[in-house]
Order: C-alpha cells, then sequence, then structure tokens
C-alpha cells in the first residue's frame, strides 16, 4: 500500500479552551501543530491542514488550508471529506488524519493503521487503544468513499463511527504505556502535556 496523504484537523472551536486555535498553543519551544506537523510528515506523502477561518493565519506552515466543506461546523468528518477532496487532487487513494491538538501520537500511526486495513477493499480503520476506546480523529480514510461521506453528512449525520461501522470499518490496535492519543482540551491538558514533553526529552 502506498503512503496517504495527511490531513492534520484543527477545525474544532476549542470551547474548553476559550476559543481560538488549540495547534498555536505553545508547547516546550515549539506550537501543538509544529509538533504534529513534524510526527506526522515523515510517514505520509504530502500533507494539508484543515481549518476554518482566514488561512492566512497558518502561513507561516507551509501548508494547504483546507476548511470544512459542509456549514455549520458538523465535527471532525467534515474536516476528513475536506481532506479527501483535496487528496483526490492528488491523486492519492487514500489519507491518514491526525488532530492538531495531539503531539504524542505514535510515530508508526500510518504504518500500524496500514497493516489492519490489509486486504480490505475501501481501506477505512480507526486507532484504538486497550481500553476499548476508538479515535476518530486519527484513522486512515478512502478517497473512493468521499461522495457516500458527503452524502451522509448532508443527510445530518455527525458521529464518525456511525459511519466507519456502516462501511465495516476496522481498529487498529496501538498499545504501551500511557496514552498515545492524550489530547489536550483544557488549560490543565496543556500544563500534564508540558510535563509529559519533558519526560520525553
Amino acid at each position: 500500500m502506498s503512503a496517504p496523504a495527511g490531513v492534520i484537523l484543527a477545525g474544532g472551536l476549542a470551547t474548553r479552551m476559550g476559543g481560538g486555535d488549540k495547534g498555536e498553543l505553545q508547547l516546550g519551544d515549539r506550537t501543538l501543530l509544529s509538533h504534529v506537523i513534524a510526527r506526522l510528515g515523515p510517514q505520509v506523502s504530502d500533507m494539508a491542514l484543515n481549518a476554518n477561518g482566514d488561512p492566512a493565519r497558518f502561513a507561516g506552515y507551509g501548508l494547504p488550508v483546507l476548511p470544512d466543506r459542509i456549514a455549520g461546523h458538523p465535527g471532525p468528518l467534515a474536516g476528513v471529506l475536506a481532506g479527501l477532496d483535496w487528496a483526490a487532487g492528488q491523486g492519492a487513494e487514500t489519507i491518514v488524519t491526525a488532530a492538531a491538538d495531539t503531539p504524542f501520537f505514535p510515530v508508526d500511526l500510518v504504518a500500524h493503521l496500514q497493516a489492519a486495513a490489509a486486504g480490505m477493499r475501501h481501506p477505512l480503520v480507526l486507532a484504538a487503544t486497550p481500553d476499548g476506546h476508538r479515535h476518530p480523529t486519527f484513522g486512515l480514510w478512502p478517497v473512493a468513499l468521499r461522495d457516500d461521506l458527503r452524502a451522509a453528512l448532508k443527510d445530518g449525520l455527525r458521529k464518525v463511527v456511525l459511519w466507519t461501522d456502516a462501511h465495516d470499518g476496522r481498529t487498529a490496535l496501538f498499545e504501551g504505556g500511557g496514552d498515545p492519543f492524550f489530547n489536550i482540551n483544557t488549560p490543565g491538558d496543556l500544563d500534564q502535556a508540558q510535563q509529559m514533553a519533558e519526560v520525553q526529552e
């Protein structure tokens, strides 16, 4: 399986952080978004950022900025769709998504998702942890199903797993110490991430 395109999901409203772009928060000497780009970049063929509002604020990252195609902030699936539409123009068959507020995700994310997709006609896999939790912002998505996803969103679908289950989506289990998909929703989470980053240095 060829390397997928990568799409960083940063289209959320960050209400628990008081609004704004969580990806612009500082973690150590870099922004959260910089950490995510550094992790995802080596694993993918190309990379883009899903975000709404003025794209100029992300100009320093040098990535295409993809706004949601569905109005009303319908959630991560809208970002996935934006990424699939962009990837189709790049000639990619799949994308892998990662959240902009999750700086410690696995460096073998793509390889593990692709391994779980072996034999699938339309590779569709969500990351999961041993506690049974699926992480819907970390997944492998097939460009071939983008029009199906578009129709589902226009019909009001918002829950990621309802769509992936409807297409016999699989999960890829990520084990190991701690929570590899620890994400930053609150100021307290950011403090915890600072401590985690110091341990990893």
